[in-house]
């Protein structure tokens, strides 16, 4: 069984020994690269990586990259569109920011507030800029009507 995040630091404040720790929660620790854990969620929630990409607003070969593993690093806004498009949880979509290397939404900043919410709430990447341009924040993938 899965644990969460919380469950994996309480253990691991309480271990012995950090061996003990390792080797009891391994199929708890392992690591995907961007490429495997965007994998992982098309196979876990049943998506299409075609409709998945059509959905991000995304240029399509840079999207198509991504999930090859050939873009490794990809911006923050450009990995919030894709979580978006898969209709990630808050927790789902931090995970695949961790993944990406890219900074995790921080909800005392109202721009990442405003991405957990649309997350949240499963907006479109068109409503989620909709509702940042009203609350006067910058869009997530500049103006998609440009």
């Amino acid at each position: 069984m899965q644990k969460d995040t919380e469950e994996l630091k309480n253990e691991l404040n309480e271990a012995a020994d950090v061996e003990g720790y390792l080797a009891s929660n391994q199929d708890n620790l392992r690591s995907f690269t961007l490429a495997e854990y965007l994998q992982h969620l098309l196979t876990v929630k049943k998506l299409a990586k075609h409709e998945v990409i059509e959905k991000s607003c995304l240029e399509q070969i840079y999207a198509y990259h991504i999930f090859a593993g050939r873009k490794k690093n990809p911006s923050k806004e450009k990995v919030l569109s894709l979580a978006i498009a898969m209709e990630l949880t808050p927790t789902e979509a931090q995970r695949l920011l961790y993944y990406a290397g890219a900074k995790q939404l921080y909800v005392r900043d109202s721009w990442d507030s405003i991405l957990w919410y649309a997350l949240k709430n499963h907006l479109t990447i068109e409503k989620t800029n909709e509702l940042l341009e009203k609350m006067q924040e910058k869009p997530l993938l500049g103006r998609i009507d440009d």
